[in-house]
This record gives C-alpha cells, structure tokens and sequence, in this order.
C-alpha cells in the first residue's frame, strides 16, 4: 500500500509547518470512510482546523501509513521518519496489549525512534495511548469491571491537565470507546532505560472508569485515551460496529451512549493542546 500524504492547501511559504506522521491502526466504518477518510485523513483535517486558529497560523503536513500488515498495511521504515516532527498512533479495535506481529514490529519501530530521534513528539489516541504506555513498560489490561467507557464522557483535570489545556476549568468532556485501560502510567523503572532518570510521567486527566485518561512526559509524549475527532455519527457507527463483533455485550448502555453523541465535547480543545505540544510550546510544570 502506498503512503498518503496531505498537506494543508492554504499556507504561505513563511507559515510555519508542523510535519507529522500518522499511523493509522485500523480503518473506520465504510459509510465513515466514505464521508470523511480514513481515520488519518481525519486527523489530518481536525489539527489542520487546530493549526488555523492557532497564533500565529500553523501548516500541518501529514504522512498517513496503515501498519496493519495482516489487513495489507504496511510499516514504514525507519528512514520515512527523516524530518518529521512528530508521530501519532490512531486508536483501534485491536487489543494494545496483543501480540500480533504487526503490534509487534510497531513496538520494535517506536524503539528505535525514540532512541535515535531524542526531539520527536509522540501521541497516541484510545489504542495508541495504550500501546505507547505498553512501550514504556505500562500495563495494559481491560478495565476490573469489565464494562465500557461509551460516549460524551466527563474527564477531570488536574494541574498539569489545566496547563495543557490552558484553562481554570476543571473538567472536559471527550468522546470514549474503549474496556481497556492503562492500569497505572509507565515509570523510569518500567521503561527499560527508555525514559532518562529524573523523568517525570504525568497522569494529566481522569474519570470514573480510568484513572489514566492520557500521560504526559515533557517534551516527548502527550496520549490521550478519549477520542478528539469522532463526530456524532462515528461515534454511533463505532459503537455499533462493536456491538456487531460481540465486544459490547450490554446492549442498553451502547444505546444509552450512543444517544450522548450529539452532545458537545471538546475535541477541538484536545487538538489544539496537542499540536502546541508538537510545535514545542510545552506548558507542564519544570
């Protein structure tokens, strides 16, 4: 499969360019597919929104890759990462803590990354929150309970969670889709030598459900469990594209979430605290 790229269409030469890499780790419903893209291409439109209210203006410059081998993905090399600034993993029906091969090779690629490209930015989205927590030795499992986090969801900030997202407010509200969660956030200990001493690993939000609801490490990783681009009808077609494969087994609460769809959240917010984050204008505590 080819690589993708897009590029804003609407920037000056002097505006300033952000350049990511986008792996995508699954593909959207078809009729989303349709309207909107693939899950990269809809990233790519949600932070080229971010980067024109920004100020001054940011271009986004995004290479789209799906690494799902066993779907006819493929992984990029480490070479066709020469030049970007940063590297967001989608989120995904797969487990991130499986051992598929094509989980694998990714694991073994965001090694080498991050020891070889120290300025790189990382994110991840629901499943790429999870599996870059799993790379830097946190546990990954399916929530105690059993049950799924669905739908308009309140999260509450902490300090650093204000910081990033500028505000005195004390919660957001964000689209989820996932059972799975990281258990507690990866440490020094837990990374293998990956994250240097003195490095401090930030929880920057929280809920009922999941107490990890993204990591935050300074100048090198900003997850977020929930959802920043899923409009209301994503948000039902996924739920019912779960329910479908057997995953969500209370049917009442799929419903029930699913009727939250419309409801504001504030996924402009997370991408905008995202690419500030990719533009090096880190606002965590020293």
């Amino acid at each position: 499969m080819e690589p993708r790229r897009d590029e804003t269409t609407e920037q000056s030469r002097d505006t300033p360019t952000v350049r990511m890499m986008v792996l995508e780790t699954d593909k959207p419903h078809k009729e989303t597919e349709s309207r909107r893209g693939s899950f990269g291409a809809i990233l790519h439109k949600h932070f080229t929104d971010a980067g024109a209210a920004h100020d001054p203006p940011l271009g986004i410059e995004t290479d789209r890759r799906f690494v799902v081998t066993e779907q006819g993905g493929k992984m990029p090399n480490f070479d066709d990462f020469e030049g970007c600034n940063a590297v967001l993993i989608t989120g995904s029906m797969f487990d991130a803590h499986g051992d598929n091969s094509w989980i694998l090779e990714l694991l073994d690629l965001l090694k080498k990354l991050w020891q070889h490209y120290p300025k790189m930015h990382f994110s991840g989205v629901c499943f790429g929150h999870q599996l870059l927590c799993r790379f830097l030795g946190a546990e990954v499992a399916p929530a105690p309970s059993g049950d799924w986090e669905l739908g308009h969801s309140k999260i509450s900030l902490n300090p650093i969670g204000k910081k990033l997202f500028r505000t005195d407010e004390d919660e957001i509200h964000l689209h989820q889709m996932h059972q799975d969660q990281v258990v507690s956030p990866p440490t020094v200990e837990s990374s293998g030598g990956l994250l240097q001493p003195g490095t401090k690993v930030e929880v920057w939000g929280y809920s009922e459900h999941t107490a990890v609801q993204g990591v935050y490490v300074r100048n090198r990783l900003f997850t977020t469990q929930a959802h920043m681009a899923f409009d209301d009808e994503m948000v039902k077609r996924q739920i019912e594209m779960r329910v479908e494969r057997g995953s969500i087994e209370d049917k009442a609460h799929a419903d029930q979430a699913a009727e939250t769809a419309d409801l504001e959240h504030d996924g402009d917010r997370l991408a905008m605290a995202i690419l500030r984050f990719f533009h090096f204008e880190d606002d965590g505590i020293e």
